[in-house]
């Protein structure tokens, strides 16, 4: 079963983008633009990144 977590090795700022790219089995960096898009344009992926870096565990605690 797949589960959500924040990557503990491909990440730049918590490991977000790594973690969701890895479960969806998409490219990180995509990810990571369609973030900067979303703060870009009002903010709502910034806020987004935040909380799903707070409630999110790394990938060490949910294996």
């Amino acid at each position: 079963m797949k589960k959500f977590y924040r990557s503990e090795t491909n990440k730049k700022i918590m490991g977000v983008c790594g973690g969701l790219g890895e479960y969806f089995g998409i490219d990180p960096v995509i990810l990571r633009i369609v973030f900067v898009v979303l703060a870009l344009a009002g903010g709502f992926g910034l806020l987004i990144y935040i909380v799903m870096g707070v409630l999110l565990p790394p990938k060490s605690k949910v294996s």
